[in-house]
């Protein structure tokens, strides 16, 4: 079992340097991209074999599609790499592992066939049609963008997302997924044939959350889901919902179980990741790792 991770980053170098220390092996490799917005220079430590930033770097903006572009670009950088991955796994660079890279190569071998993305046929809970038929321009075009935000405040400034899609049905879910080779194929070789859908994502909110979703959702890949394999903790704050950082309570609760699981409105199902630590968690990582060689009565792992 191959897997390559594809890294979609614009902080946190230490914690994704050591994100990579606890996942590398022979059967594993990262790619990484950084916003072109963020400065290379203290990605600089994180080296390695099979570590490979893309040359290319999108300046990515928050829920624009600037974000599928860079990713986009992480899977066909994979796709092409000579070491024929069985696996894409997508992470923020914000995540460390809640397992040992044995034993998520020993889950993925066990699950092959499978797509770990979740997502729901639209309207869903959180992702209204709105999300679609409201115009949002990028920030590349703020004057747009500015008169559209206006408009759609006073119910204006709206479309039929079925001009576009066609005999597509929306699907929605979250960005972070683990997705076969084969599904990962299928998507570049849609965009390919397919500029209508990408042309539509351009202005809406958070493509990131519908493109490939709908691509899948729409596909022989789609009866093939699961849930996706990461820890978040939303809370709401204000008109926005945001993941918890991850704290000594989270990490009581992945100590409380050895296979840490989750059963809500998108399935049950183990989880593999947890997201969202930041370069000043380090001691809590630490101390995860420790969690996890206990669970797996590994040797203790070294984290300066």
């Amino acid at each position: 079992m191959k897997i390559a991770y594809l890294l979609f980053a614009y902080k946190n170098p230490k914690l994704i340097k050591k994100l990579i220390e606890h996942l590398s092996c022979e059967e594993a490799a990262f790619f990484v991209h950084i916003d072109r917005k963020s400065s290379i220079e203290p990605f600089d430590a994180i080296r390695g074999e099979r570590v490979f930033f893309t040359k290319e770097r999108i300046p990515v903006f928050w829920a624009e599609f600037s974000g599928v572009e860079a990713i986009l670009l992480l899977i066909r950088e994979a796709l092409a790499a000579p070491g024929h991955y069985d696996y894409l796994v997508l992470l923020s660079g914000s995540e460390f592992p809640l397992r040992s890279r044995q034993y998520i190569h020993n889950f993925f071998g066990q699950n092959r066939g499978r797509e770990f993305i979740t997502m729901m046929k639209m309207p869903a809970p959180g992702k209204p049609l709105s999300r679609l038929n409201t115009l949002r321009y990028p920030s590349t075009r703020p004057v747009l963008r500015f008169v559209f935000r206006a408009l759609a405040k006073i119910g204006l400034g709206r479309r039929d997302y079925r001009r576009s899609f066609g005999s597509l049905e929306p699907y929605s879910g979250m960005t972070w997924w683990a997705l076969s080779r084969e599904a990962c194929q299928y998507v570049i070789d849609f965009t390919q044939r397919d500029r209508k859908l990408a042309g539509f994502c351009r202005c809406i909110h958070a493509p990131e959350e519908t493109f490939i979703h709908t691509i899948l959702g729409n596909s022989p890949f789609g009866s093939r889901r699961r849930r996706n394999l990461v820890y978040e903790e939303w809370l709401p704050r204000g008109a926005q919902a945001h993941p918890e950082m991850i704290s000594a309570r989270h990490l009581e609760i992945f100590a409380s179980q050895n296979e840490v699981t989750v059963q809500d409105l998108h399935g049950p199902g183990e989880l593999l990741f947890a997201r969202k630590f930041s370069d000043d968690s380090l001691p809590l990582v630490e101390k995860l790792a420790a969690l996890i060689a206990q669970k797996e009565k590994l040797p203790s792992p070294s984290l300066p």
